[in-house]
């Protein structure tokens, strides 16, 4: 199978195969990629190599078939029953009550149709939302680009956190390891190099390649792609596989169990109804027909329809507000979170970085102003005299080359000086302070070639990239103030260099711990001279300085903490910054009070090792500094152990564990790192803290809509029941017929349920606790309200009806009409009942949803034409009542809205 891996790289005169690119001398690749390793491709070989492959994509999941959809609106048990009570009605010569339920079958088919089909249209393009990006080399500029425009011969460039995008052989690399567990099984990442291997190497041992599907755990590397799409291992794959089913989210098992359990017990009673009647000598036809068509009635048949809808609009919603859901189940979960464990930069900040801050040995240098020029007052620490000029500052120079040069962002000026970056916000920022002091990377790079780089490593926290400088080779070493100066034999000065003493590094602590105090981000700088390029790159190092950059707060961010302690949310900050920058920001953004402590990564080692006495309890905090990978998960699993409903947000390759190990993984859509997205449940588009809240908010109002709808509908359908089963219980005659019964159920069953799936937020639903995430669709207490809606329904219906049959001596047609009028306009009105108990009756949710209006007018209209058209009327034994009547349907259509209303008034909340 092997022998099928090639790759066609098509050429302006040939086709040439690419066979075990793993196996091939790179200059051989390079030959048949028809690429340029240094400058990449041109705009015409990639749009010439785009119509030759085709877009980097696998076989897109087919959209549902709108045949599919249409067959399944007729393979529920409901449209079983109809079909079942059209066939005896047929059978038994009722020639117009089985055209009606047959026609009331295709309306139900048809409404389902329509709706189900709009819902699948808006989840597949939400889904459609999501895009990988990959940074490439094209036209010999550093480029970011959907992933989706790779081909053959692309130069791609890799960091940690980078998904794989396509297949690729490496061209050079550091550090650099990739999860192939995908491929092959194995939970450690394997380590990655240029060197060639033999044709017949396993997959899980080529060390030179790369697959599409497979992402960076840690380092960084350069590779030139030898395949894509279809042509990828990955795509061969995936032409292998049939696409599995899709696995119903916990809230479609609830509903579908619900509506399985009321379809027993509407048959249970429809039987019992049926016997009733047998005995009491009703006639058979009709009393068959009747608790059929009580069964449809009963049983909320628009329940999955208006369920999809709902989820469908509240997904939209919030990806409008930035928060992308790719995991269903979230919406459920995201009601119930107790405990958003969110990041510092990025997410409370504006991950807008500016270099603020230069400490120099004997120099200070606050950096104010915008532009391309470096503004500031440069003072002499020692004389504590203003400096006019930076080429008088020893060690600045060194502090500003050496930033620029270890770093991996990208930066442009347009022709009207404007700026723009590439990269992490971080190294951006040291790059943007160099070009003001008229170092750019390009040019120190041409004057000092990277020979290579040791990526930045999370537990070294440190990164360092090797430079020929001559006949030497200089180190460029940049990471946290503490780990640089651990690794430092000296320090530079005015004059020179001297060996740094422990009084030194302790008086840069304390300046690094300054700075941080007041939020800012901190770099140690630092570097060496070597005569070879295998040195260590961290050892015997000299200590130049601090780089200190601002990250300023969202002020947007208090308002979202005050809401979420509204709603009895815990928001803690965890970050790998340092301890007094957090202990700032916590303060700015009010999580931490006076007198808090912030818990260090430091202590939780120290507790770790406690853990052979059998507790793995982490100390409860509002602020975790200087936390690890590790530890993360620890604080969450430590959480969950608590009972808490965890939120995790994360932006890196290292948050991956954590953002599957929470109960809700969040990802930064705009910094966040590829692996970071595929591990989440829901993407933030604008990396906001809002966002999150906005999506929680979302996720309540949505479960709160579909209990309303299931209340609506099973409430109603209950009054009905009741009601007809009272009538043959004092053997009455029937208040309601089939044919009545299945018209007025196609009307009422859908569009006020659908309205109510569609309702705003409430303005009290975060100033309420989070729900038990075990708590069903309908509780206890819901299941006491639908049985009072029922009875109050039924009871004010047959009120009117028996006053109708036995006061005013109505004719049975007459008393049917009364009925069945009243019986409508009071369900209809029954969805004001909907509201939560803690809002105001006038101005809630439901009356200031236009759908719900819309709703009601489409089927007021519909109860009116089958009143006053002549051939509806006659067909649904409908007839024309006198004002008395209309009275009565007035007053006992308002009875369960005016009850239900006081009810609400007197209730302490939901």
């Amino acid at each position: 199978m092997e022998n099928d891996r090639n790759k066609s790289i098509k050429t302006k005169n040939r086709v040439e195969n690419i066979e075990n690119p793993w196996s091939i001398p790179l200059e051989k690749i390079r030959a048949q990629c028809n690429t340029d390793f240094k400058k990449g491709l041109t705009d015409a070989e990639i749009k010439n190599r785009i119509e030759t492959f085709g877009f980097n994509t696998l076989k897109k999941v087919k959209r549902k078939n709108i045949f599919v959809i249409l067959f399944n609106q007729f393979t529920s048990v409901i449209m079983l029953i109809l079909a079942i009570a059209s066939a005896l009605s047929l059978l038994f010569g009722h020639l117009p009550d089985g055209i009606a339920i047959i026609i009331a079958i295709l309306i139900n088919a048809g409404i389902g149709f329509f709706m189900e089909l709009k819902a699948v249209r808006t989840m597949e393009s939400l889904h459609n939302l999501k895009s990988i990006d990959a940074r490439v080399v094209r036209n010999n500029k550093n480029k970011k680009i959907d992933a989706i425009n790779l081909v053959p011969g692309d130069i791609v460039l890799l960091e940690g956190g980078d998904s794989i995008t396509a297949d690729m052989r490496i061209l050079s690399s550091s550090n650099l390891a990739v999860d192939e567990s995908v491929f092959t099984g194995e939970s450690e990442p394997r380590l990655k190099q240029n060197s060639l291997v033999s044709d017949e190497t396993p997959l899980a041992d080529r060390t030179n390649y790369l697959y599409k599907g497979t992402s960076v755990t840690r380092g960084s590397g350069k590779a030139v792609v030898c395949s894509t799409g279809m042509n990828t291992e990955l795509g061969k794959i995936s032409q292998l596989i049939e696409d599995s089913d899709r696995k119903e989210d916990p809230l479609e098992k609830r509903i579908d169990k619900l509506g399985n359990k009321l379809i027993w017990v509407i048959i249970v009673l429809v039987v019992l109804n049926a016997l009733l009647g047998i005995i009491m000598q009703r006639e058979v036809i009709l009393m068959i027909e009747l608790s059929i068509a009580l069964a449809v009635a009963a049983v909320p048949e628009g329940l999955p329809i208006v369920e999809s809808v709902a989820l469908a609009k509240g997904m939209k919603k919030m990806a409008d507000r930035k928060a992308l859901v790719r995991r269903l189940p979230a919406v459920q979960t995201l009601g119930s979170i107790t405990t958003i464990f969110t990041d510092k930069t990025g997410t409370l900040t504006e991950n807008q970085m500016t270099v603020s801050y230069i400490e120099l040995p004997g120099y200070s240098i606050k950096i104010t102003g915008r532009g391309l020029a470096l503004k500031g007052d440069f003072i002499n620490r020692e004389s504590d005299k203003k400096i006019n000029s930076i080429k008088n500052i020893p060690n600045l120079e060194t502090v500003l080359k050496t930033g620029v040069l270890c770093n991996n962002a990208t930066v442009e000026k347009d022709n009207k000086g404007k700026v723009t970056t590439l990269g992490d916000p971080t190294e951006a920022a040291l790059l943007v302070c160099g070009l003001k002091a008229g170092f750019s990377r390009d040019e120190l790079l041409e004057q000092m070639p990277e020979i290579k780089e040791s990526a930045f490593d999370p537990d070294r926290k440190m990164m360092a990239t090797v430079h020929k400088n001559g006949d030497h080779y200089f180190y460029a070493v940049k990471g946290a103030p503490d780990s640089v100066l651990k690794q430092c034999k000296k320090i530079g000065h005015e004059s020179g260099t001297q060996k740094i003493s422990d009084e030194d590094v302790n008086m840069w602590l304390d300046k690094n711990n300054s700075l941080a105090s007041r939020g800012l981000r901190v770099l140690g700088i630092a570097s060496k001279l070597s005569d070879t390029q295998k040195d260590d790159p961290y050892d015997n190092l000299t200590f130049h300085g601090l780089i200190a950059m601002l990250d300023p707060p969202r002020l947007e961010v208090k308002s979202a903490l005050d809401e979420c302690r509204s709603a009895g949310i815990e928001v803690i900050m965890v970050t790998g910054d340092q301890k007094d920058t957090a202990r700032h920001i916590g303060d700015k953004m009010g999580l931490i009070s006076a007198g808090e402590d912030v818990v260090h990564g430091a202590s939780l080692e120290t507790e770790s090792d406690n853990e052979n006495s059998g507790s793995n309890d982490i100390k409860p905090a509002v602020v975790y500094a200087r936390i690890s990978p590790e530890q993360k998960l620890r604080i969450i699993e430590s959480y969950k152990k608590r009972g808490k409903i965890t939120a995790m947000s994360g932006d890196g390759v290292n948050d991956a564990p954590a953002l599957k190990k929470a109960d809700i993984g969040i990802a930064m859509g705009r910094r966040g790192e590829q692996v970071a997205k595929d591990a989440a449940d829901i993407i933030l588009l604008d990396d906001s803290f809002n966002s999150i809240v906005a999506a929680i908010r979302y996720g309540r109002t949505i479960f709160n809509n579909i209990r309303k709808f299931v209340m609506y509908l099973i409430s109603g359908n209950l009054g009905e029941i009741l009601l007809v089963a009272a009538a043959s219980l004092l053997g009455l005659p029937m208040p309601l017929l089939p044919l009545q019964i299945l018209y007025l159920n196609t009307i009422n069953d859908v569009f006020p349920a659908l309205a109510l799936g569609l309702s705003g937020e409430e303005e009290t639903v975060m100033k309420k606790p989070p729900r038990d995430p075990k708590e069903p669709v309908l509780t206890g207490d819901k299941w006491k309200e639908i049985i009072w809606y029922g009875i109050l329904i039924s009871a004010s219906v047959f009120g009117a009806y028996f006053i109708a049959l036995s006061v005013l001596n109505f004719s049975h047609a007459q008393v049917n009409t009364v009925a069945f009028l009243s019986i409508s306009f009071s369900r209809l009105w029954h969805v004001f009942n909907m509201r939560d108990s803690d809002s105001c009756i006038f101005s809630n949710q439901i009356v200031r949803n236009h759908y719900v209006w819309s709703a009601l007018g489409v089927c007021v209209v519909f109860i009116l034409l089958a009143l006053f058209i002549p051939g509806l009327s006659s067909f649904l034994d409908l007839s024309y009542i006198p004002a008395a009547g209309w009275l009565l349907v007035t007053i006992s259509s308002l009875i369960p809205l005016a009850a239900g209303q006081i009810a609400k008034s007197f209730s302490g909340g939901d």
